[in-house]
């Protein structure tokens, strides 16, 4: 039984005898809501993290700083992957570099000139051998800031901000001179995030996002694991009282 006697329910057992139930704690389904870091999205079908930067950088600067929050910019495996990008209303806040109907964004693909003479021929490569398998995106609109040197441009793509383009996953790929400035899409892959949206490494106890503090999971994987919850004693001397959402066993008394 648990300390906690909520609610008394009688009922006329045999022989007129008075049985008592009391309600017990019963363990309740976990849902975690988040398993990116705030800011970022969440794609189930490649348990990734996607965030959009939107202060401008080149290519190469873009590239540190995905590496600093230890992600790298965006390659996709799949055409279901780019269609959750496309549909992504990503924050328009902040100083942007394009229209704001039109975003372009650096992603991890770059493309190698091989023939400059009718007109430019190439192919395109991912930026980093690293990446897992990904898809190639097809032949590119080529950007106007072009150097007649480089032999290589850096890929952007655009999407649209207006609801029915997103939608319909309009977009473009652009190979653009790598130090032009533009905000840029970084991936990481999921992670374990505790309650106070802190990043927990591999095989750490945690309390994870979601609506109970007293839970204490293990991290595997970017997954909560082996969660043991704990329950709390009614506070003593108070009626009515309010739990904290983000402290275990902590309550705020209601009470005139």
């Amino acid at each position: 039984h648990g300390k906690e006697n909520v609610d008394s329910r009688h009922n006329r057992g045999r022989g007129g005898e008075t049985t008592r139930f009391h309600t017990v704690n019963v363990a309740q389904p976990v849902r975690f809501s988040r398993k990116c870091p705030t800011g970022w999205h969440h794609y189930e079908g490649t348990a990734s993290c996607y965030r959009v930067y939107l202060n401008g950088e080149n290519y190469w600067d873009a590239v540190q700083t995905c590496q600093r929050v230890n992600g790298s910019l965006a390659t996709f495996t799949a055409d279901q992957e780019l269609r959750f990008i496309l549909a992504q209303e990503w924050d328009l806040e902040e100083k942007t570099f394009v229209r704001k109907d039109q975003r372009r964004f650096w992603v991890g693909y770059q493309y190698v000139i091989t023939n400059r003479n009718h007109s430019l021929e190439g192919h395109w490569e991912v930026a980093y051998k690293g990446s897992s398998e990904v898809f190639l995106p097809p032949d590119p609109i080529f950007g106007t800031a072009m150097s007649e040197n480089e032999n290589v441009l850096c890929a952007q793509l655009q999407c649209f901000h207006f609801p029915t383009l997103r939608h319909h996953g309009l977009h473009s790929w652009y190979a653009e001179n790598c130090y032009e400035k533009s905000s840029f899409l970084c991936k990481r892959s999921q992670t374990c995030v505790d309650i106070k949206d802190n990043v927990v490494d591999e095989g750490y106890y945690f309390t994870p996002k979601g609506n109970d503090p007293c839970l204490s999971c293990t991290c595997h994987n970017g997954e909560p694991e082996m969660c043991v919850a704990a329950l709390c004693e009614r506070p003593q001397g108070c009626q009515q009282y309010r739990k904290d959402p983000k402290e275990c066993c902590k309550f705020t008394c209601l009470d005139p």
